[in-house]
């Protein structure tokens, strides 16, 4: 199963999805269309906390940004901002007990 936006919505891409890689294509309903049902508590908990990743990554650590002269310099760059977030949400977690979305926090 795959959590997909709200620009997902074509049941095309959804049959496609499924018929060729057995993939369920889940996304969220717009509240105007016909026979809208709400999407599953979990689906829209993890849909939050991936949105959530995105915009810590793109103010934080700036992941837009980069000016990488090669594509192995590029991969290297976003690899290390990925592992720093990562490596923070981990001491904020099982170190400090805290909110693992607290990034701003200082860890000394």
């Amino acid at each position: 199963t795959l959590i997909g936006d709200r620009g997902y919505l074509s049941a095309k891409i959804q049959l496609n999805l499924f018929e060729t890689c057995n993939i369920t294509l889940n996304t969220p309903m717009r509240t105007n269309q016909k026979e809208y049902k709400r999407q599953p508590y979990i689906f829209r908990k993890k849909r939050k906390r991936i949105e959530t990743l995105f915009s810590q990554l793109c103010d934080q650590f700036m992941i837009r940004r980069n000016y990488a002269k090669s594509f192995k310099g590029f991969k290297t760059r976003i690899i290390s901002k990925i592992t720093a977030l990562t490596t923070i949400q981990y001491i904020n977690k099982f170190i400090f007990g805290r909110n693992i979305n607290n990034i701003k926090i200082s860890i000394i």
